[in-house]
């Protein structure tokens, strides 16, 4: 028996219902804050641009003991992902936890010494503070925007031209009848860029700094999970940890993973035609496979060969009347600019003294398991890493860390262990693995089953994989035998 907590959980997307629920299902007072008006997170409808969907499909992109629907797609879009993380609160119980309309202004070590924290909460009500043991923030990759700016920007818009961040695009009559252009290159650039196209704008043009290998959803006509999302494939990367036996393995075999990923990567440029477009990356994909990759959005080749979207390499220099004027020379027309740029990570309403504990001078947290940090005690993380099969890995982690917070991990670490594997993590990722410190060394991908093996053993589970060993090497991660290998950890309640 352990100790009932009263929780806070920031957040009420994924990884804020995904840990409302592992706390709440083991006795503790949970409470929910969530800055919105209502549950989703980068899934909520006033967030979300027009024709968002997946990039992982649904069946990598669920709850363990909560499948989506049968008649949902294979990508789902934005509304059914919105609605299924609805019907999943409502399933478990999840709402009644939650303020809605509430923001973290600060967060401290509570003052009257007793441990966990203290939290300003500002709500249309007013301001107050509270007192929990155990905060989880759940806030993820993508809370804080990007905020951007370049030179002329104010007299742009001052004369009738508009610049927004990509979240803002949400009505896609904003674009009738406009010259778009739209900076980035990620999967939301994209995805704009194509539906800016489709739905009257006058020219649509995608700035995009560097070229970046894509992954369409069908390679060779196989889904790309079939293929990609596999120990098999996982295993070809310089994975953290390794022992002589795998530093070996990787010696002897490496003419073949060489010969494997060149293949893959003529594939992708045949079946995309990257050279037409000038965006054959200059990095080989074995070492630029990380959370950062995209999915190519459906329509967009076709989308640059029909001329509707033009593709530009370089970046914005500066408005000059109602013109983008770009590093490379070039300058294109606009009346609207979607910058695409992405979001900002961080902690805002942690005090400088904390954040510095948990955040390096060069982005990179120092964090266990994804999860915690030992200098901020009776805190820890779900869903801050960025994954390709994000759901699971909130689920996984959330389970992880109700039981880190009890003290019922079966291999409970000990501050030194912890301090000595984000060491060594830290290092991996700087000196063997650079791909790795995209979103402040927060990623999993490529390596998704070497880190719920972590969790799976730290937990204590008898059941870590499927009995068909084919299966298990050569198949995607399975959500349903995931809620099998949680429920075969050691059992038990809080008080």
């Amino acid at each position: 028996m352990v100790t009932k907590k009263r929780v806070a959980i920031i957040g009420g997307g994924v990884s804020g219902l995904a840990a409302t629920k592992a706390f709440k299902e083991r006795g503790h007072a949970v409470h929910g804050i969530e800055r919105s008006h209502d549950f989703g997170g980068v899934w909520e409808l006033s967030r979300s641009y027009p024709g968002v969907q997946t990039q992982s499909p649904k069946d990598l992109y669920c709850f363990t003991d909560h499948p989506m629907p049968a008649d949902y797609p294979e990508w789902p879009k934005g509304p059914q992902v919105h609605a299924y993380l609805h019907s999943y609160a409502d399933k478990h119980g999840l709402k009644q936890c939650y303020r809605l309309n509430t923001n973290v202004a600060a967060m401290k070590r509570r003052a009257d010494g007793r441990p966990g924290w203290t939290l300003t909460l500002e709500a249309d009500s007013g301001s107050t503070t509270e007192d929990f043991d155990f905060v989880s923030i759940c806030t993820g990759q993508f809370s804080e925007k990007n905020i951007i700016s370049h030179p002329g920007q104010d007299a742009f818009t001052e004369a009738g031209g508009m610049v927004i961040h990509s979240s803002e695009y949400t009505d896609p009559s904003m674009v009738k009848g406009k010259r778009v252009v739209v900076l980035g290159g990620s999967k939301s650039a994209t995805d704009i860029a194509v539906n800016a196209a489709a739905s009257g704008a006058a020219s649509v043009t995608m700035v995009y700094r560097e070229p970046v290998w894509r992954l369409p959803y069908f390679i060779g006509g196989i889904n790309f999970k079939r293929l990609l999302y596999m120990r098999a494939q996982e295993q070809q990367f310089n994975c953290w940890g390794r022992t002589g036996v795998r530093r070996l393995a990787a010696s002897l075999f490496k003419p073949l993973i060489w010969a494997n990923f060149r293949g893959l990567e003529t594939l992708l440029k045949l079946q995309l035609g990257l050279r037409k477009w000038d965006m054959v990356p200059d990095v080989p994909i074995e070492k630029d496979v990380s959370c950062s990759i995209p999915i190519v959005t459906p329509g967009l080749f076709e989308a640059f060969r029909d001329g509707s979207v033009k593709p530009v390499r370089g970046s914005f220099k500066r408005y000059e009347g109602d013109q983008v004027v770009l590093t490379n020379g070039e300058t294109v027309g606009c009346d609207l600019s979607i910058l695409a740029v992405g979001w900002t990570l961080g902690v805002p309403y942690l005090d400088e003294d904390h954040q510095a504990k948990l955040i390096d001078p060069d982005g990179q947290y120092r964090v266990y398991r994804l999860a915690v940090n030992p200098d901020l005690p009776e805190l820890g993380f779900v869903g801050f890493n960025s994954s390709f099969c994000s759901v699971l890995s909130s689920e996984m982690i959330a389970n992880w860390l109700v039981r880190y917070a009890d003290g019922q991990l079966a291999n409970q670490p000990s501050d030194r262990a912890m301090r000595d594997n984000i060491d060594m993590m830290m290092d991996w990722r700087r000196t063997e693995r650079p791909a790795a410190q995209i979103y402040g060394g927060l990623c999993s991908a490529p390596f998704h089953f070497k880190h719920f093996d972590e969790i799976l053993a730290d937990i204590g589970a008898t059941k870590r994989k499927r009995a068909n060993p084919l299966a298990e090497q050569f198949s995607y991660p399975n959500a349903g035998a995931y809620g099998t290998y949680l429920a075969s950890a050691p059992q038990y309640q809080a008080g």
